[in-house]
């Protein structure tokens, strides 16, 4: 039996579902409250993987067989530092203590 090659496109789409899956999951698990732009943002991506196979309509903006755009996996990865980091990770620059004037 011959095995059918796994369509490139289909797979791009699939692993693009997962990670936003994987995002919402590890969220919820730490308990890291999304803002409501996060939200939409992971619910709109789906959407429209879902529905087109891929979240991005100019082709200028991604490669051809990604289903994501290179500013939408940037904001995915950013979620998902997010999550991973917890409720109790600060959030913004760090900053170094001022040396004491003597």
């Amino acid at each position: 039996m011959k095995r059918k090659t796994p369509d490139p496109k289909a797979l791009a789409q699939r692993a693009a579902l997962n990670a936003l899956k994987r995002a919402r999951r590890q969220a919820a698990r730490s308990g890291v409250e999304l803002s409501d732009w996060e939200g939409e943002f992971l619910g709109s991506v789906e959407g429209r993987l879902k529905t087109y196979g891929r979240a991005f309509g100019d082709p200028e903006k991604g490669a051809a067989g990604e289903a994501l755009s290179l500013r939408q996996r940037l904001k995915l990865k950013e979620i998902s530092t997010k999550a991973k980091a917890g409720p109790s990770a600060r959030k913004g620059l760090s900053r170094r203590p001022r040396p004491e004037n003597s």
